[in-house]
């Protein structure tokens, strides 16, 4: 078993099914010093189907089709109820709000996504894009760098919260009511994988209340998406039709080392928020 994370430090959320045996773990990372590169290419060893864990946060694939009779009228769109209307206006809303996370050290670096959690310049994202240290830097959605301190971590629920110098064109994102986020309603996840700032992919949420290992040994509940999940999502949001954040996408499911087998996981909101409060306390 191996696990590497984003940055140069192996790293990584161990998940294990609640009914299979523990399965081995690759991370991938779009940014990655030699020595953890060449990690990444042994072949990993497989247990049970070969089910991994990749510490990238999600972004969104799989949306529902919809198949039409043969005789039958075309398709209605459906926009009050998380449709596709609502979905273009949840990403506009969203995107001002999303930055792209770069750490450089001096052995190589990593590259993730966060968002902006209040209007005093903090933002949250996944701990192990910030694990290795090093100088880091946010890139806001109007291509605008800035510095970033790290106010503070939290391994175990793998949230980290950065701070940089309040700016008009940072703009918090809200928050969900967790009592009302339902198995089945659209979500879009927004971030910058592969680098490629402000990609929104969409998907559903596949369960709630789901038992995993995001950053420590004990399991936690989080909430699993059918998210295409890829190196430089780790941190961005998981957001309902209205624009709120449903959570922080952290990690997936894959085959054999692979891509993404739509089963995905974020960090509750509730739960980052709570975390996340608590570390700019203590800050």
């Amino acid at each position: 078993m191996s696990t590497t994370g984003l940055g140069p430090a192996a790293r990584g959320p161990e998940f294990v099914s609640p009914t299979v045996d523990p399965p081995s773990f690759v991370a991938p990372s779009s940014v990655l010093p030699p020595s953890a590169r060449s990690a990444a290419r042994r072949p990993p060893m497989l247990l049970i189907t070969g089910l991994a864990v990749v510490v990238v946060a999600a972004g969104a694939g799989g949306a529902a089709g919809y198949l039409a009779g043969r005789d039958g009228p075309p398709p209605t769109p459906y926009t009050s109820s998380g449709g596709p209307a609502d979905l273009v206006g949840a990403a506009a809303r969203t995107l001002p709000g999303v930055v792209s996370v770069q750490v450089r050290t001096a052995s190589g670096g990593a590259s993730g996504s966060g968002f902006v959690f209040d209007d005093r310049g903090h933002i949250v994202t996944n701990n192990h894009v910030v694990a290795a240290g090093g100088a880091v830097t946010i890139v806001g959605s109007d291509g605008r760098r800035l510095d970033a301190d790290v106010v503070g971590t939290d391994p175990g629920n793998d949230i980290a919260v950065l701070r940089v110098s309040p700016s008009a064109a940072l703009r918090p994102l809200a928050f969900a009511d967790p009592s009302r986020t339902r198995v089945g309603e659209p979500v879009l996840a927004v971030g910058s994988p592969l680098g490629l700032s402000g990609t929104v992919t969409a998907g559903i949420v596949s369960a709630l209340d789901r038992q995993v290992r995001l950053g420590g040994a004990a399991r936690q509940t989080a909430v699993q998406t059918d998210a295409s999940v890829n190196p430089g999502n780790s941190g961005g949001p998981l957001v309902n039709a209205r624009g709120e954040v449903v959570g922080v996408n952290t990690a997936i499911a894959t085959l054999e080392g692979g891509g993404s087998i739509g089963i995905g996981f974020a960090v509750p909101i509730e739960r980052a928020r709570q975390v996340t409060d608590d570390i700019i306390a203590r800050g």
